[in-house]
């Protein structure tokens, strides 16, 4: 091997090389003979030295050498090589010699290899050349040159350069998991400490980099003239912190001495005379920043300043508050929580006290506002009987009026609805009855109205078959398939104001009731093609107030009684319907003997006839009566409903019913078989997908027997389109009743206007969604099939033509090159409603006008490059020719950083917004970000 070292060395210098390295060999020889033939006089005097050695070699299945280097690492074993050497030596007699031990040493193996050479220098010295590869302990280095110092116990490790001019084989140094790239290095094994020379190491989300660095422990370094910086393209980075002196501490933290921020290799005037940058990637607590910025009606701020609590590893909490210059604050907890195969949720309240403009002037106002956010949810895992869930949406009318984080979202702020829900739902095993209990909340923000349901009770069981066998014998009887299900609902509600809500009384103001529900059902089969259900509908209210009414002429007025008590109201009736389907076929007539299109058409027709009885007679007791004098006059007769203010939606309606209903659905198909088609695959098209009509007849009414007339056509054209269209048309025509009202009455449409009904209403909607593979890709399908039709002798003749080769060049040179693409979609959405408008009567033709309403939805995005990005959305309402609404973003990716630019042009919130500032969540604070103010009334479109 050290011959091998001599070629290096040109032809004058190899026959000095070699005798040098002969003589080198054999006084290595001598000195290896005379240290392994020294014996001790006595058992207890040392006489090997620490750096003796044993080199054991190891050849892998790659052919690349690895060697050892054994030490004895304690005195046991320097105990045992004396008393074995004693033993073989007892009839020899020699004066001991004893060495000094080197402190510097190491004590332990190390394991070397590389792919080149490695040439010993003595035997304190390795140098390894060629994909080296040093292992001690739990310490691991790769470069291209290594040299080792065995007496320093020192390494020092560097790259080569190539015949490029580029560094190859930089250094990896690893220690503990953590792994480090550098230019050059040198370490001390023994003591764990050495220099870095251009070391790049990865911390949390940050990047490193460094032109020397000192490693005076296993996780702490000395870093001068460093960088710090989140962009992964470390040896390039967009954007960095200039160090001129730093401090790391592995996975804790990069203290730095006078800072500076670098952006694309220009310095910039942002200097900080320190910085503290975090790396732990544990679970832990910590001070969130602040954001500052201005709002035109409450002044400056700092908003999101607090702490965050890591409480433990199943529920976190963060505490934060917002300060204005102008006297308004606020405060806002949040927290989240999970614990596995369990739940999971999250909480938040926020409470604001809002001061607009100055004190002791006219326009001076101070508000509070608050608002509960709270979500659980439960893991099957947890309980498959017992369920527990919460959606809580809780707020003021005014909190987002009031608060500046919605301003720049027009979704909260034409929020008009809010409702929450709690529910606690118990099955028990083995049983099919259900419990459950819930907590029921509806706002309406704009006029502040509360309805609370508190609490609401049900229990529930599933259908079950009383008279079916446990052990079946025979074919099933028909009384088995008498099926039936039961459901009790308690229910408390209260409708008020917010101000109000406090201050209302139960018995007062509070609907009470217990609804009881028992359908009793059974299906059967005549005839092999007609189904026939029959069905019986029981329902049971218990309410404890009534209200009597009678008419004060006097007063003119409507005077209410209330009578509180306990009232059964029983609701029943029964129905039979059947249903069957028809098909009908058509194949067209065809004299060449080809295959021609075959139609077949589905009918699904279906009646049905339920009864029940005139709850409105005196001897339920539901319905109440009095008299009042009208326009004309005379006295005429006012019924009312007892039970109307009932939380389940009062009485039933006055008046015998004995309805039949009717309904007939069609669907139209074609199979057809394609010329071009070889293979003879025939293919089915839907012409009509649905065209369906149903209505209905009361026998027992004594007027307006007929129900409106539905119509519904859907039509599919495509996979991704389809029309669908309802109409509704009413059978009778309207009056002006005793009272000045307009009033239905029993004329119909055809005894008046020759028409069967007049179109109520009728609508529509679709949307379709349009890409740049819309096209492209049903284009490539059309060649193929026109490519798959033609004949192999076709496609022979064509490929002998010379013209067909010279035009097919240019599109093989088009595919050695990236073609151009801009990807991009747009999703069209429109819908019409026409019918009546109940807000306007016509007293010419005693109808109601109608109006027709339709509007325009548009979204999508194009990506103009790799990193630029536009999207927008809007409504356009046809009706009124205005744009509702409009919000278009265009937003770039730059690598590390990201920019936005986000607008409102039209509607009531018209806002911007624009933001440039770095990804990583560790240096978020670090952006640029200007918004509109949308409590000002500043115009600035």
């Amino acid at each position: 091997m050290c011959f091998f070292a001599c070629l290096r060395t040109n032809f004058r210098n190899f026959a000095v090389c070699c005798m040098k390295q002969s003589l080198h060999i054999v006084l290595s020889m001598v000195l290896v003979w005379c240290a392994t033939t020294t014996v001790m006089a006595q058992s207890n005097m040392d006489v090997l030295p620490d750096t003796t050695a044993t080199n054991v070699t190891a050849t892998d299945s790659t052919g690349q050498t690895s060697t050892t280097l054994a030490f004895p690492s304690s005195k046991t074993d320097l105990r045992k090589q004396k008393l074995m050497r004693k033993a073989d030596n007892s009839q020899r007699s020699r004066i001991p010699v004893k060495k000094k031990r080197n402190p510097g040493a190491v004590e332990t193996d190390i394991i070397y290899s590389a792919k080149d050479s490695i040439v010993m220098e003595g035997t304190t010295t390795a140098i390894l050349y060629g994909d080296a590869y040093v292992k001690y302990e739990n310490i691991e280095l790769k470069a291209n040159y290594i040299r080792l110092r065995l007496d320093s116990s020192t390494i020092y490790a560097t790259g080569t350069i190539d015949s490029t001019g580029e560094m190859k084989g930089k250094p990896v140094f690893s220690d503990g998991g953590e792994s480090y790239e550098s230019e050059a290095m040198q370490y001390n094994v023994k003591s764990k400490k050495g220099l870095i020379w251009g070391t790049v190491t990865q911390q949390g989300e940050g990047y490193i980099t460094s032109g020397r660095t000192k490693k005076i422990s296993e996780d702490e370094f000395c870093l001068k003239n460093g960088k710090y910086t989140t962009c992964d393209q470390h040896e390039h980075p967009h954007y960095y912190f200039a160090l001129t002196k730093a401090k790391l501490k592995k996975d804790h933290y990069v203290v730095s001495g006078p800072a500076y921020l670098v952006v694309e290799d220009i310095p910039l005037p942002l200097a900080v005379p320190f910085g503290y940058f975090p790396t732990n990637e544990k679970y832990a607590s910590g001070i969130l920043m602040p954001t500052f910025g201005e709002e035109a009606t409450k002044g400056f701020y700092a908003k999101d300043f607090g702490y965050y609590f890591a409480i433990n590893d199943y529920v976190d909490l963060a505490l934060t508050a917002d300060v204005y210059s102008k006297g308004s604050w606020g405060v806002d907890l949040a927290s989240s929580y999970k614990w596995r195969y369990k739940f999971n949720g999250s909480f938040n309240l926020s409470y604001i006290q809002n001061v607009m403009g100055e004190k002791y002037t006219p326009d001076y106002s101070k508000s509070s506002d608050f608002s509960l956010r709270w979500s659980h949810n439960q893991d099957p895992k947890m309980n498959p009987f017992t369920t527990f869930s919460a959606s809580v949406n809780f707020a003021t009318s005014s909190y987002e009026r009031n608060n500046v984080n919605s301003y720049y979202n027009p979704n909260l702020l034409s929020q008009n609805t809010k409702s929450s829900t709690i529910t606690l739902t118990q099955k028990f095993p083995d049983s099919p009855f259900t419990l459950s209990t819930s907590m029921y909340v509806n706002q309406r923000t704009a006029d502040s109205t509360i309805n609370l349901q508190l609490p609401s009770l049900t229990l529930s069981m599933t259908r079950v078959y009383p008279f079916k066998r446990k052990m079946r014998v025979g074919k099933e009887k028909w009384y088995e398939k008498i099926s039936m299900s039961y459901s009790m609902n308690l229910g408390n509600s209260v409708t008020s104001k917010e101000s109000e809500l406090l201050h209302t009384k139960y018995l007062r103001d509070w609907k009470v009731g217990v609804k009881h529900d028992l359908p009793i059902s059974a299906s059967f089969t005549l005839f092999k093609y007609l189904n026939l259900t029959a069905s019986l509908n029981n329902s049971l209210k218990w309410y404890f107030q009534k209200i009597d009414q009678s008419y004060d002429e006097a007063k003119a007025a409507v005077v209410r009684d209330t009578s509180y008590g306990f009232y059964n109201i029983y609701t029943g009736s029964a129905s039979l319907s059947m249903q069957t389907q028809l098909f009908g076929f058509y194949t067209l007539k065809s004299k060449s003997g080809r295959n021609m299109p075959v139609f077949r058409h589905k009918m699904t027709p279906s009646a049905s006839f339920s009864i029940a009885p005139d709850y409105g007679a005196p001897g339920w007791g539901y319905w109440g009566m009095y008299e009042r004098m009208g326009n004309d006059g005379a006295y005429h007769e006012v019924w009312y409903d007892r039970f109307s203010h009932g939380i389940y939606s009062g009485s039933p309606s006055r008046g015998a019913s004995g309805v039949v209903s009717f309904s007939l659905a069609n669907d139209l198909e074609m199979k057809y078989w394609s010329r071009r088609d070889t293979t003879n695959t025939a293919k089915k098209v839907t012409i009509i997908d649905n065209l369906s009509v149903s209505s209905g007849y009361n026998i027992m009414a004594d007027s307006l027997n007929w129900s409106n007339i539905a119509v519904n056509l859907r039509l599919k054209f495509v996979k991704q389109l389809s029309l669908n269209i309802d109409m509704t048309f009413d059978p009778y025509t309207y009056e002006y009743n005793e009272l000045g009202t307009v009033t239905r009455v029993n004329r119909s449409q055809l005894e008046k206007n020759g028409i069967l009904g007049r179109l109520m209403s009728t609508g529509t909607s679709f949307g379709y969604t349009f890409s740049n593979s819309t096209f492209k890709k049903k284009t490539v399908e059309e060649q193929k099939k026109q490519e798959d039709n033609r004949s192999q002798l076709e496609k022979d003749i064509e490929s002998l033509d010379p013209t067909k080769r010279i035009t097919s060049r240019p599109k093989e040179e088009e595919a050695a090159y990236q073609k151009f693409e801009m990807p991009w979609s747009l999703t069209a959405s429109y819908s019409i409603r026409y019918g009546y408008d109940y807000s306007s009567f016509n007293d010419e033709i005693m109808e109601y006008d109608r109006k027709l309403t339709h509007n325009l939805t548009l979204s999508g995005y194009i990506d103009l490059t790799n990193s630029w990005h536009f999207t927008a959305s809007a409504y356009y309402d046809i009706t009124n020719n205005k744009w509702n609404y409009v919000n278009c973003t265009l937003s770039k990716d730059l690598h590390c950083w990201q920019m936005s630019a986000s607008f409102v042009p039209v509607g009531l919130y018209k806002t911007y917004d624009f933001l440039i500032g770095i990804k990583s969540t560790l240096l978020q604070d670090l952006k640029y970000e200007k918004k509109s103010e949308t409590s000002g009334t500043v115009e600035w479109f």
